[in-house]
């Protein structure tokens, strides 16, 4: 059976080209996450490495779009030769069936994963310049006009943490951040008088 897998990094973005590829090569299966790639926790390619079997294909449109690195991604490919399934990255043309194919791999790999080192170094390299120039001042915080409402409510325990984050739609690491910072400032008054 022919199984791919597409992978994009935001909701937002649109998988209709490789939706595309994949049945113009007679994909039966697909699955697909809207997800960094990161790492390997992502739940459709939790599901399809659940699900594949020996005789089956899986096929991707490129490698950066299985994994972001060379560890990540001959580990899952050598999970998926354990269970007897071959492997196919249609941009970079290569196919685990073939000792080029498994070379090839390797090699496309660690040029992928070098690419993404320098990109993430002329990123960091572009924030320090512009930070030197006084143009790049981070990420905007984030501002709700019921804050101090919503926390106030919590603090006295008229709703629940998670009432409180669903209210002000946060994440809990923002909320108990934000929280911490409240608590510094109302030190730091207090300490002024």
């Amino acid at each position: 059976m022919k199984i791919g897998y597409i992978r994009v990094s935001t909701e937002e973005q649109n998988t209709a080209r490789q939706e595309e590829l994949m049945k113009s090569l007679g994909v039966e299966q697909v699955y697909i996450d809207r997800i960094s790639g990161k790492n390997t926790d992502r739940p459709a390619l939790k599901q399809m490495m659940e699900y594949v079997r020996d005789g089956d294909t899986v096929i991707v449109e490129s490698i950066s779009r299985f994994a972001r690195n060379t560890k990540d991604l001959l580990e899952l490919v050598e999970r998926l030769t354990e269970k007897k399934v071959e492997f196919i990255s249609k941009k970079e043309a290569i196919d685990t069936t073939t000792p080029t194919g498994r070379f090839m791999l390797t090699v496309f790999a660690a040029i992928a994963e070098l690419e993404r080192e320098y990109i993430l170094q002329r990123q960091r390299e572009g924030i320090e310049i512009a930070k030197r120039n006084g143009v790049y001042t981070g990420r905007k915080p984030i501002v709700r006009s019921n804050f101090a409402e919503v926390i106030s409510e919590w603090q006295k325990g008229s709703i629940t943490a998670v009432e409180a984050m669903r209210r002000l739609d946060l994440k809990p690491s923002t909320f108990y951040r934000k929280v911490r910072n409240v608590k510094k400032d109302e030190k730091k008054n207090c300490v002024g008088r």
